[in-house]
């Protein structure tokens, strides 16, 4: 999460290194003036192809979905997946 709360998305094959380098501010862009930056969550591919399309996919969600994936709570993920169109599921209440 950058300094002024977005939620940023990316896959990288050395997670010390990159956020090494956003708290430094030596990498340019949208964080080097949004620090601190603060990793809350992550998660390990076997291969970058397998990082790189959860990246993807992360990055075309709502805020309230990678929050819940932030808190761990796959209930909460399913509901903001269902949508708001449909009625819930019995097991999503």
């Amino acid at each position: 999460m950058s300094g002024n709360g977005v939620l940023g998305v990316h896959a990288t094959d050395n997670l010390e290194h990159r956020i090494g380098t956003h708290h430094a501010g030596t990498l340019g862009g949208y964080t080097s003036t949004r620090r601190p930056v603060a990793l809350v969550w992550s998660q390990e591919f076997t291969t970058c192809e397998e990082a790189l399309a959860a990246e993807q996919q992360i990055k075309g969600w709502s805020r309230a979905k990678k929050e819940a994936l932030i808190l761990g709570d796959w209930k909460q993920i399913q509901r903001e997946a269902w949508g708001k169109k449909n009625p819930l599921p019995e097991r999503l209440r």
